[in-house]
């Protein structure tokens, strides 16, 4: 075993590191290029329907964008930036040195990238698929769209990073907790973290397995779904809302725990009704997962089925009202710190709630009937994910960047952020509410004028713009503040905030801590603040650190994977410039042999010399 690991260059590095941390950053930096691309989409479908029969898109490319926006917004982008932040903060809230299986946790990444550019990789044969994110059959069924085999073979691919990302979190949670850390002084985020990872898990097999069989259909011409052959076309939706309701648990509840880790740290409270709160994370959690035929009112699936989840989707406002009232009431007498994370999770609050709202309404079966593929429906799905999910991470984003980073985004620039998105977001969708009632149905590239349609098309797309110049501010603040922003180097808590992040030095260093910390309570860094020094009490003598070396062989897998999923589309392609089957045995000799060498490979990790550890804890001071 090597006693300390050899110098590499920065890009090697990169490329090689199995760190928690950089891969967290890693997720970001992905995650926000997808989030800009799928952005970019929204504003061109937003400037077509500006007018009435408006030519500034064909149909095909609306439908195109459609998809990819849709497809890239959930799977690409979203979830990758909430991974970004599990990632970084799990290991440093439960003080662990790094994820339970640092390798498995830098294969997740690199095979989440492969599947991404795999999708991506359809606009260069032929165009983007064309059915909706939700790529219901027949329609997807359509033999001479081979984007569709870009989007069954890249979620494939994708599909597989996030799920053995999720087995990681669940395994460093369970095991790697520092002592004393018990299940209920778990940080919020983090038990979010937990119940999203769970959710992944019974989540996305199904999805896995349904797209396991549209590609056995379109490419080897099975018949699952073809009614003409004895299939069933209902099948596919059961299957794909089986995965896609609880999708949309599994996107909004690591956005609660971040909430409700900023709006304590800013309201310099305790979070009211901690134990409330975790079980009602595993309350919505387990209804999310039981209420997915309520997409499928209008399919006919008959009043009894109707009935029944219709009210189970109902009850789910109970325990989301339940978080709603204990944020209010951790702000209520709270010495409240209006910074731009602050105004974001604050601001959270009534936007998720006016989502809910709308979304009880159409979770009653008469009325789904008048609202269902109309723009209603539009407006509360964003009121969810942008109201909800993008605040929270807006709101995470400006919180934690000091411990990403080692200096803050500046403020004042992060305030008009805040209010150009914000104007920006309910311009463009708390309009589209009146649209849905008025008639105007989603998933049309344009329409006739003279319906009264046309104003509030002009304001929804006038509000993009809105949105659009707060995300360039946004660039423009994180350029300029990596070079003239708040250094925050050697101050650990510049928040004065109560989780145990906080109690590690800036820049954290590889190992975490230099030694792990002992829990004595919820909120352990404030119960130090009070009860001690200010500093964590350790549970270990100061001494060797043990760390996993970094390896090329996730990257090499994920490559073998793409060639893979390459591959079996090539099949569906006229007249390759290379035999398919070649391009596939290029793919599987690469995972598999990849795969043998890591099993052969003795690969014990190296240590950190105590001495430098010491000379660690000397410099930032503290160690016993």
């Amino acid at each position: 075993m090597a006693s300390y690991k050899k110098e590499k260059s920065v890009i090697w590095d990169w490329l090689t590191t199995v760190d928690h941390k950089k891969l967290g950053i890693m997720y970001l930096i992905a995650g926000t290029l997808f989030f800009v691309k799928a952005g970019l989409m929204a504003v061109f479908m937003r400037i077509q329907l500006m007018f009435p029969e408006n030519t500034f898109l064909s149909g095909q490319t609306f439908n195109e964008f459609i998809t990819m926006h849709g497809t890239i917004m959930l799977f690409l982008a979203a979830t990758p930036l909430l991974f970004g932040f599990m990632n970084y903060f799990i290991p440093l809230q439960i003080g662990a040195r790094d994820v339970a299986f640092p390798f498995v946790n830098a294969l997740g990444f690199w095979i989440f990238m492969s599947g991404g550019l795999l999708l991506s990789l359809s606009w260069f044969f032929g165009g983007g698929p064309d059915a909706g994110w939700t790529a219901y059959v027949p329609l997807s069924l359509n033999e001479n769209q081979l984007g569709l085999d870009f989007y069954v073979l890249g979620l494939q691919v994708s599909g597989i990073g996030t799920l053995i990302s999720a087995i990681n979190f669940l395994v460093t949670i369970i095991n790697m907790r520092a002592p004393g850390m018990t299940m209920m002084r778990l940080p919020l985020f983090v038990w979010t973290s937990f119940v999203t990872s769970t959710l992944i898990l019974f989540a996305f097999t199904p999805l896995a397995a349904g797209l396991a069989l549209l590609m056995l259909e379109r490419i080897f011409d099975a018949q699952f779904f073809n009614p003409t052959a004895g299939g069933n076309v209902v099948i596919w939706q059961h299957i794909f809302w089986i995965f896609g309701h609880p999708e949309v648990y599994i996107l909004v509840l690591p956005a609660f725990g971040i909430i409700s880790e900023v709006i304590p740290a800013f309201s310099r409270k305790r979070l009211f009704g901690y134990t409330a709160m975790v079980f009602a994370t595993m309350i919505i959690a387990f209804l999310g997962f039981m209420v997915w035929a309520h997409h499928m009112f209008t399919v006919g699936i008959g009043p009894v089925a109707n009935s029944i989840f219709a009210i189970a989707t109902m009850t789910i406002a109970v325990p989301t009202g339940i978080k709603i009232f204990n944020w209010l009431f951790t702000m209520w007498g709270g010495k409240i710190t209006f910074n731009t994370s602050m105004l974001f999770a604050s601001s959270f609050v009534p936007t998720f709630v006016l989502g809910g709202v709308t979304g009880v309404m159409l979770a009653m079966a008469p009325v789904d009937y008048l609202y269902h593929d109309t723009y209603f429906v539009v407006a509360h799905f964003h009121y969810i994910i942008v109201g909800g999910i993008v605040f929270a991470l807006f709101a995470g984003l400006f919180y934690w960047y000091p411990k990403m980073f080692n200096h803050k985004l500046n403020e004042k620039m992060g305030k008009w952020f805040f209010v150009l998105f914000t104007i920006g977001f309910h311009l463009t969708f708390f309009i589209q509410h009146f649209l849905g009632l008025m008639g105007m149905p989603r998933r049309v590239y344009t329409y006739l004028g003279g319906q009264g349609l046309d104003d509030f098309n002009l304001i929804s797309t006038v509000g993009t713009f809105f949105m659009s110049a707060a995300v360039i501010l946004l660039v423009i603040n994180i350029i300029y503040s990596a070079f003239k922003g708040e250094r925050v180097i050697g101050i650990n808590d510049p928040w004065d905030a109560r989780t145990l992040e906080w109690a590690t030095p800036t820049p954290v260093p590889e190992y975490n801590f230099a030694q792990t910390p002992q829990i004595r309570s919820l909120d352990p860094l404030f119960y130090e603040k009070v009860h001690g020094d200010g500093t964590m009490k350790p549970a270990e003598p100061v001494g060797d650190i043990h760390m996993p070396n970094g390896s090329i062989l996730p990257l090499i897998i994920s490559i073998g994977l793409f060639f893979g999923g390459f591959g079996l589309i090539m099949l569906e392609m006229d007249n390759p410039i290379v035999s398919p089957w070649i391009v596939l045995a290029v793919g599987a000799v690469l995972t598999f042999g990849s795969m043998a060498l890591r099993s052969i490979n003795d690969d014990h990790g190296y240590h950190i010399p105590k001495s430098v550890v010491q000379a660690d804890l000397k410099k930032w001071g503290g160690g016993k």
